[in-house]
């Protein structure tokens, strides 16, 4: 018995330092300096963005069954020329880290962390039959690039001073306009973006090259870190480049619409006039579409006829002062005579206001005239068989 107490122990030390070496064997590596400043680097190399957060951008799409109503509009930012749009261009270098929004699109699709879908003109499927090789891509478009590895495993770095952020002039968005019957909401979201090159054509002018289709849901959480200021007056970056197309803060142009004949604007109405007129006509329609479902509450009714009774008001007020057109709107290139010529058709219709008063207050009574010769001798009898009648 005193032998067995005294085996015990030895062999239970025995089994645990044997358990010890065992698992010191099969993985259990202590972490040096070299891996933690390797996590390090990994850690600021970019953004990570986590499965949740990815799913939190996603959002749920409503189900076709649900749906009243459906648009797809194709837009085009003009960053050059439209004020609204300069945030998505500037800066075009990387500045205390801020980046463009092209310079974030192209290093996300290099990267890997994104894909990216051929530009179909129109017929854009987004499935991976039509995804984008980066290799070719950048050497379609003349982008310097240094490639490590092969295949699937090939590295692409690209040089700031390569990246052509100066010629992407362009983006065509698609727009989507829903109508939820279930939540009785006009929904309204971009679902993919596309930069377009601009550069010299081959017979003069500028061209335009489209590069590739990356959908918004897949680009939102890296775009939600990226803060811009809006314009000039304040320069305090209050909201990030999700917020600026979520809001609907850019501005473009309609230039194409979906259709079974899969037309653009500018071939379904040649004149530039009858252009300009449906594209206001179809941006009218979609943003009364949800205000026409409504009857509007007796408030909203009193007041939608007050402002019309006003408006009738201002109407007669502009016909009565001698404006035989009222709703026209007059632009001059000298901006002293339209207010000389309101001053004086105002003071005209003062003294036709005035004038017509006095003749109201003022009895119509004729005028007797003496008779001083003979050949008005007409005129005194006619005045006396008045007075005879008055009496």
């Amino acid at each position: 018995m005193k032998v067995l107490k005294k085996i015990l122990p030895i062999a239970a030390l025995a089994a645990t330092v044997l358990s010890l070496t065992a698992q010191d064997n099969t993985g259990v590596v202590r972490r040096n300096g070299a891996s933690k400043r390797g996590q390090k680097q990994e850690e600021t190399s970019g953004p990570k963005i986590t499965d949740r957060m990815q799913g939190f951008f996603d959002g749920t799409k409503t189900h076709d069954a649900d749906l009243a109503y459906m648009r797809e509009i194709y837009r085009q930012l003009d960053l050059k020329n439209v004020a609204e749009n300069t945030p998505l261009y500037f800066p075009e270098d990387v500045v205390d880290g801020q980046q463009n929004l092209f310079r974030i699109i192209l290093g996300l699709v290099v990267d890997g962390k994104i894909p990216a879908y051929e530009y179909l003109d129109g017929r854009e499927v987004f499935t991976d039959q039509y995804k984008v090789k980066v290799g070719e891509m950048l050497d379609r478009f003349d982008i310097y690039y240094q490639r490590q590895g092969d295949g699937d495993r090939a590295v692409y770095t690209i040089e700031e001073a390569d990246v052509p952020t100066g010629q992407v002039l362009k983006y065509y968005i698609i727009e989507k306009w829903e109508f939820d019957r279930r939540s009785n909401r006009m929904k309204t979201f971009v679902e993919a973006i596309c930069p377009v090159l601009t550069r010299g054509g081959d017979f003069g002018g500028d061209a335009n090259y489209p590069m590739f289709w990356v959908k918004f849901d897949q680009l939102r959480p890296y775009l939600a870190q990226q803060y811009v200021f809006l314009n000039d007056d304040n320069n305090l970056p209050q909201y990030s480049l999700d917020d600026y197309f979520n809001l609907g803060m850019y501005k473009g142009e309609i230039y194409k619409t979906k259709n079974l004949r899969n037309l653009s604007m500018a071939q379904m109405y040649p004149d530039e006039d009858d252009r300009v007129r449906a594209q206001d006509s179809i941006d009218t329609r979609l943003r009364e579409f949800g205000k026409n479902l409504w009857v509007p509450t007796r408030e909203e009714y009193l007041a939608m006829r007050e402002a019309e009774e006003e408006a009738a008001a201002a109407k007669e007020l502009a016909v009565a002062g001698g404006d035989s057109i009222p709703e026209r709107t007059v632009v001059t290139a000298d901006e002293e005579k339209p207010m000389a010529t309101t001053r004086t058709s105002k003071r005209a219709g003062r003294k036709k206001s005035s004038s017509s008063a006095a003749s109201k207050k003022k009895p119509s009574t004729p005028k007797v005239s003496q008779p001083k010769s003979s050949s008005n001798a007409a005129n005194s009898s006619a005045a006396k068989s008045v007075r005879r009648r008055k009496r």
